[in-house]
């Protein structure tokens, strides 16, 4: 079987489906992005041929947290300081007074 059916499969589902030349997908480039983002399907043709298809990128859906999830978390925690042998006050103080030993 050939024709334009086969070229745009839509997995059984009516896709509502636009077309627009080179210059028209220029002028109206936004919207044609927003109607994409909205589920219908955009056909940018050249001399009458269709050549790009605009659909929005399918959102994988979020699994459940595993433990290799964890485990990748922790291993990018950042470990806290370990505490300044003096304070900062008694260390500016020290700046200040030029008190180096």
């Amino acid at each position: 079987m050939t024709g334009t059916l086969e070229l745009w499969p839509s997995d059984g589902y009516i896709i509502p489906m636009s077309s627009h030349s080179i210059a028209e997908a220029k002028n109206r480039f936004s919207e044609l992005v927003d109607l994409a983002l909205r589920g219908e399907e955009i056909v940018i043709t050249r001399h009458g041929q269709p050549v790009i298809a605009f659909r929005p990128v399918a959102q994988p859906a979020p699994g459940p947290v595993t433990t290799e999830d964890l485990a990748w978390l922790d291993s990018l925690r950042v470990q806290p300081r370990k505490p300044l042998p003096e304070g900062s006050g008694s260390l500016l103080a020290r700046l200040r007074d030029e008190d180096w030993p």
